[in-house]
């Protein structure tokens, strides 16, 4: 940790260029002595990106950035204060602290905090930022978090952890057992330092293998921030065998979708062709795969046991996704397409659907944007359909 990046000089510099052109920063070079252009460019690019997603940390005076990955790592606010209400008592300990973004909201929530993270620069970040923000609850150790509960006699209300992957393989599916730590290895003894377990995982993660790597899961959250999946969470109860609970929240800048469901639960629902309304259920839900329940809560038809999206004769309001009002239903036809479709400008999206988004404007010519959306799919005699729809507020 440079400290002299915390001088006056230097901050005013960071905060006085935030929206000037990198490069040309770079070409100019550094202005202090201690600094270097890049430990300048890195805490212009991590508080950039803190702005909208940290915005307590862009707001607070002299804040340390780590380098720009922890910023891309960690959660943002929204989400740290979604999951701090999960679960209560009086001490909860962070085993994978990273940022400290989770801390600083559990810190609203729990007596005694406990931050441990292994890189012994960024915990010392950490340590200096709580100071900056007025946070004396948390206690910060460099260690790595198992070590720690290993070698204290101290129990806790709730274990947090965020495992990281030990390979970067973006957009694969991965197993709990291939990050660190390895919590479905390390599950026994954990119980016996807390009854509570909450674990944050990445959106990629698939649910059901993870459900069978753990044990005594309670309760299964899906958090998504306007419309993108940021996070799944699941929280697990020392000795609870009972039916899983899926929770899934859109959050959206005047109010949250949420939708709720248990796992293994007989449903009743119908199919349909497409009647005056169609909806697609938001990210969260089509994360949860709880397609047959979105049906039978909200009694609305599914168009095909694999398209995912639904309808109804009258409106549904408060449905958590996307509603539109059906203009017109047209059977698929590549060479009559173009007679079909006459609007030159529409938002297209595939469900169960042959083709790509690209193939579909390629061979159509429609731009993106405007008024009309398209949706090609797959009705329930298993033929290829366009819904034309437009937007129902």
């Amino acid at each position: 940790m440079n400290t002299n990046i915390l001088h006056t000089n230097v901050q005013n510099y960071i905060n006085n260029n935030l929206n000037t052109n990198i490069e040309q920063l770079i070409f100019k070079g550094s202005p202090f002595e201690g600094v270097s252009i890049q430990e300048l460019v890195n805490q212009i690019i991590a508080k950039q990106k803190s702005a909208k997603k940290l915005p307590t940390w862009f707001n607070t005076e002299n804040i340390y950035y780590p380098p720009k990955v922890s910023i891309e790592q960690t959660s943002s606010e929204i989400t740290a204060a979604y999951k701090s209400k999960l679960v209560s008592g009086d001490s909860i300990i962070d085993i994978t602290g990273g940022f400290g973004v989770d801390c600083y909201e559990f810190a609203k929530q729990f007596k005694k905090v406990v931050h441990c993270e292994i890189n012994k620069e960024l915990s010392e970040i950490v340590s200096h930022n709580y100071e900056q923000m007025k946070v004396p609850t948390i206690k910060t150790i460099a260690i790595d978090g198992l070590e720690y509960l290993k070698n204290t006699s101290e129990k806790f209300d709730c274990i947090y952890i965020d495992p990281s992957r030990r390979n970067d393989q973006k957009g694969k599916v991965f197993l709990l057992k291939d990050c660190l730590p390895n919590v479905p290895e390390n599950l026994d003894f954990l119980f016996e330092k807390s009854d509570t377990i909450l674990i944050k995982n990445s959106p990629i993660l698939d649910i059901t293998s993870t459900i069978k790597e753990l044990k005594f899961v309670k309760e299964i959250h899906i958090i998504a921030v306007y419309n993108e999946v940021k996070e799944l969470l699941f929280i697990l109860k020392k000795g609870f065998k009972d039916v899983v609970e899926i929770k899934t929240v859109n959050i959206l800048k005047n109010n949250t979708e949420e939708f709720y469901f248990s796992r293994e639960k007989t449903l009743d629902f119908e199919y349909s062709l497409p009647q005056n309304y169609l909806y697609e259920p938001n990210a969260a839900i089509l994360k949860s795969g709880g397609f047959d329940e979105v049906a039978s809560q909200l009694e609305v038809y599914k168009l095909h046991r694999h398209s995912h999206l639904y309808t109804s004769k009258n409106f549904i309001e408060n449905f958590p996704g996307r509603s539109f009002t059906i203009m017109n239903v047209y059977t698929y036809h590549k060479k009559k397409i173009k007679k079909q479709i006459t609007t030159s400008k529409a938002n297209i999206t595939t469900r169960n659907f042959p083709k790509t988004v690209a193939q579909i404007r390629k061979e159509t010519k429609i731009k993106d944007g405007g008024d009309d959306y398209l949706f090609f799919t797959t009705n329930i005699d298993n033929e290829l359909v366009i819904i034309h729809c437009k937007k129902t507020y």
